[in-house]
């Protein structure tokens, strides 16, 4: 794929987990935190470029679903675009999770980094997560770190969203972890 998309190359194409993610969460139904294994399929599409002005972006359009076990029913899904400005070297990932929530996660990275770090907070004034008023009142997303590693024909992430709970004094660190490997 041309360098266009910088260290978003890496991602472009389809995806599958090879042996499955772990997502360590707050289990409502259980009333305790729970280390979950999860199955994940997730497409990038490329695009590009897109112009603000005299800004020119190129992304990839994405779709990700991830499954405990045998569920029929994805657990967690997320729409959204990575995005690369090659001038600046600025990376981001914007999504929305049908939870009642949009971040839009930022960084920077060289054209050829094979790892990068992105991230959002509820306070940022550019890297944003925005929420519903149940969740701002029960489950605040303080902050939003994912770490991403490309290689040839696989990419893994770590992830960790703090979250302000009300089962709990202290912020809480929900965490993913998972690696793909591209079937398309």
């Amino acid at each position: 794929m041309s360098k266009e998309w910088g260290p978003l190359s890496g991602l472009i194409g389809e995806w599958e987990s090879d042996k499955g993610g772990l997502d360590t969460a707050f289990s409502h139904s259980k009333d305790e935190v729970l280390a979950s294994p999860y199955l994940e399929k997730c497409t990038m599409k490329p695009f590009g470029p897109v112009d603000n002005g005299k800004q020119s972006l190129f992304g990839l359009d994405y779709k990700s679903a991830m499954w405990r076990g045998d569920e029929e029913n994805p657990f967690h899904t997320e729409v959204g675009y990575w995005l690369w400005d090659a001038a600046t070297g600025e990376v981001m990932k914007g999504f929305v999770v049908p939870r009642g929530i949009t971040v839009l996660a930022g960084g920077t990275a060289d054209v050829n980094a094979t790892s990068f770090t992105l991230k959002a907070a509820l306070d940022d004034p550019q890297y944003r997560i925005g929420e519903n008023k149940y969740l701002a009142k029960n489950a605040s997303s303080l902050s939003y770190v994912i770490n991403i590693t490309t290689g040839a024909d696989t990419w893994s992430y770590d992830e960790v969203t703090m979250l302000r709970m009300n089962e709990f004094d202290e912020p809480f660190s929900h965490t993913d972890h998972n690696t793909l490997r591209r079937v398309g």
